[in-house]
């Protein structure tokens, strides 16, 4: 390492961890969720409903927080994956891939048109049965591990600028919904725990402010704006984003970054640790009393479709269109089957989808769970088939015919 540079610090470190770490995380996030299916499909079925189901207390008397396995992961745990998002949309923002409107302009068209087609596909399907409509973001989410996994698994003959514009696409995703749990999930308000937490707010803005070096602060008044946020009303991983806003990205004297050091912390606890439980204890689907009316039910259909064909429509023919209007251009290295095959794999909503749908019914019938939750696998496990098959016969075209030996 060079003296001059500071540790954990590498050149384009959010890129650097994503394309050598996904590939593996990947894994992981497949075999968590393939151990939930199969157990909810085993005579163990009550021992996985009973572990998520069990509750969990942190606290003594009043001041006692009590809730189920399945709650502490989803309000509590994919706070912290939250965080690590608000970091990335922060450090990009800052430095990065976000930092010019000229590298913003096409990832960001095709992100949006990668939200818009899914939800009206969504919509027609659903456009008659009101508490169908409240999944209308499920199908709009992109997961970030699995999409960029798949990439990594395809190795050196997939060009590092498509992965780094399918990183920028899957941030603006998560910038989207993180916007869109802000303004359509949020339940009844509290006005007391709403000034608490603005208090906490106001105390992160003033360490900032004042340059404060000890992370341990901002770690301790970032836990007391997550429970304050918790109880508002506003659905408690928003808490996880401010705190990553505020987190200083340098401080006077030091030559590590805090956001950089932070974000280089949480990278393997979120991709080995946080998102495969979340996988584990979301997806276990018990498929006995499925019957194939659930696979066509208009809520199945929409995610299904939403996610498959809406993500792959709704990218690429923004993309086309802004390349053939020449506002943008390709990304070095890409053809239009790359970006085909990007659009595609973009499809894969997982983690973020199923984390919308137990925000869009977690007060409904179980049965609205599960039917989201089948669409929801059905269209991110063909997007993904589809998708790294189109990469990987791209791949192969490139490669051929090989050059002829004329000696």
């Amino acid at each position: 390492m060079s003296k001059d540079k500071a540790p954990l610090e590498p050149a384009n470190p959010v890129i650097s961890q994503y394309i050598h770490n996904e590939a593996f995380a990947g894994i992981v996030l497949i075999f968590a969720s393939a151990c939930a299916f199969a157990i909810a499909n085993s005579p163990w079925l009550y021992l996985y409903q009973g572990l998520i189901e069990s509750n969990f207390s942190i606290g003594f008397n009043d001041l006692k927080l009590s809730k189920p396995i399945l709650h502490w992961v989803n309000d509590g745990l994919m706070a912290i994956y939250f965080m690590l998002i608000g970091l990335e949309l922060k450090r990009e923002m800052l430095n990065g891939e976000l930092s010019k409107p000229s590298q913003i302009l096409l990832p960001g068209a095709a992100a949006l048109g990668g939200i818009i087609v899914p939800a009206f596909i969504f919509y027609a399907f659903n456009s008659q049965h009101s508490l169908s409509l409240k999944g209308w973001a499920i199908p709009t989410a992109t997961d970030i591990a699995f999409s960029l996994g798949i990439l990594a698994l395809l190795g050196k003959r997939i060009p590092s600028s498509l992965k780094i514009f399918l990183m920028t696409i899957a941030i603006f995703d998560d910038f989207a919904a993180i916007l869109i749990i802000a303004i359509f999930y949020t339940g009844n308000l509290s006005t007391l725990s709403l000034t608490l937490a603005s208090i906490a707010i106001a105390l992160l803005i003033l360490c900032n402010y004042l340059n404060v070096k000890a992370l341990s602060v901002y770690f301790f008044i970032g836990t007391l704006l997550w429970f304050f946020v918790l109880k508002s009303g506003v659905h408690a991983t928003l808490a996880g984003v401010i705190l990553a806003f505020i987190i200083p990205n340098t401080i006077k004297g030091e030559a590590i970054s805090p956001l950089h050091t932070i974000e280089y912390k949480l990278q393997p606890w979120v991709s080995f640790f946080i998102i495969p439980l979340f996988a584990f204890t979301n997806s276990g689907i018990n498929f006995k009393d499925i019957s194939l009316n659930d696979f066509l039910n208009p809520l199945t259909l929409g995610i299904t479709l939403g996610l498959f064909l809406g993500k792959q429509i709704g990218i690429f023919g923004t993309t086309f269109l802004l390349v053939k209007l020449k506002m943008a251009t390709l990304p070095q290295k890409t053809n239009w089957r790359h970006i085909y095959g990007v659009a595609v794999l973009a499809g894969i909503g997982f983690t973020m989808s199923l984390f919308i749908s137990s925000l869009a019914f977690e007060h409904y019938h179980r049965d609205f769970t599960i039917l989201s939750r089948i669409g929801i696998l059905g269209g991110s496990l063909v997007s993904a088939i589809l998708g790294y098959f189109i990469l990987k016969t791209n791949s192969l075209y490139r490669e051929y015919p090989p050059k002829m030996n004329l000696s």
